[in-house]
């Protein structure tokens, strides 16, 4: 048998760990060209919000009943496809939280099967080396595009997408400003060689944001919406740039209320570039950018955190507690 977490329905609010039932089913079979896969670990990233909503959003949505979707590394256990083979391991946003899931290696895209490097922790290919660090690259060397001497603030910038952006703005010779929620994970940015760091929780935000950018922001990354994106709009740079990557303090909200500070007249006075991000525009480039980032690494020049719960029982667990910040680092859940 397979378990599987099916969504039993949509959140009203935030989400719960109600929101899904654990269900078993038949072991799957691979067809022609396919491969069955024992599921190693579990992916937890805030875009998965959007595919428990009702709403259209740029993922597929998941229907009440349906497996839970998300990304995953597993290993190969039956392959009907001739360049896979029993004990490979592989990659894809497509593995769902269940023990084991048939793919189809030949899909094209975001959609495709990769294989996982050697050399590398398996788990990296969902975090710094998969779909955020590929998130982190693209936002920087696409959008941002910072110059040395650059100020660049990130925001949630403990997180699996915020903890790469961080250091690869630094090897591109800018200063770099985090935002994050705790002392601990303010420490953290600063041990990964951010320059400076501002808590999102402190009474004088607008205050201690602009005593660490005195010059203005020249390059925000946006992970989190709300109250922070109001504060760093209020004090970009001549000809900033703003890259709109995630919401997550505000996903929970519903449209009528993600309302705040109304930016147009700074935007006007920097002649600012906002620019909203979907990493699924660049996925042609993930193997070009995933060798940078891997060389990065290499060098010794990219570190990173991790937040592992145990077990598939747990999904639903280490979803909420990434929701709610709880997670430090990228948030994984181990089979």
């Amino acid at each position: 048998m397979n378990r599987r977490w099916l969504l039993d329905h949509y959140p009203d609010g935030p989400a719960t760990e109600a929101c899904w039932r654990l269900a078993e089913s038949p072991m799957p079979q691979p067809g022609p060209g396919q491969i069955l896969v024992k599921l190693r670990w579990l992916s937890m990233d805030p875009y998965m919000r959007g595919r428990i909503s009702p709403a259209a959003n740029y993922a597929a949505g998941v229907q009440p009943g349906e497996v839970m979707q998300g990304g995953g590394v597993g290993e190969v256990i039956a392959s009907n496809h001739p360049e896979w083979k029993p004990g490979d391991l592989a990659e894809a946003m497509g593995m769902g939280w269940q023990d084991h899931a048939v793919l189809t290696p030949d899909l094209p895209g975001a959609a495709r099967v990769n294989r996982v490097p050697e050399g590398v922790p398996e788990q990296a290919t969902l975090s710094w080396l998969g779909m955020p660090g590929l998130t982190a690259w693209t936002g920087l060397t696409e959008i941002g595009r910072p110059l040395p001497g650059d100020t660049v603030v990130i925001s949630a910038a403990s997180g699996a997408v915020g903890q790469v952006a961080g250091q690869i703005a630094k090897a591109m010779g800018a200063r770099v400003v985090a935002i994050a929620g705790s002392d601990e994970k303010l420490a953290h940015c600063r041990d990964i060689g951010y320059d400076a760091a501002v808590s999102h929780r402190s009474p004088t935000l607008a205050a201690d944001l602009r005593a660490a950018c005195p010059d203005g922001v020249h390059v925000f990354f946006d992970n989190t919406g709300g109250v922070i994106h109001d504060t760093v709009l209020a004090q970009l740079a001549t000809h900033a740039r703003v890259i709109i990557c995630g919401r997550i303090a505000v996903v929970d909200k519903a449209a009528e209320e993600d309302i705040g500070l109304r930016a147009s007249a700074r935007l006007i006075v920097t002649r600012a570039r906002v620019q909203g991000l979907v990493v699924f525009d660049w996925w042609h480039q993930r193997e070009a950018a995933m060798a940078q980032i891997a060389r990065l690494w290499r060098d010794g020049k990219l570190l990173y955190r991790e937040d592992v719960l145990e077990g598939l029982e747990r999904a639903p667990e280490a979803f909420v507690r990434m929701m709610q910040g709880r997670n430090f680092g990228k948030q994984l859940v181990r089979l």
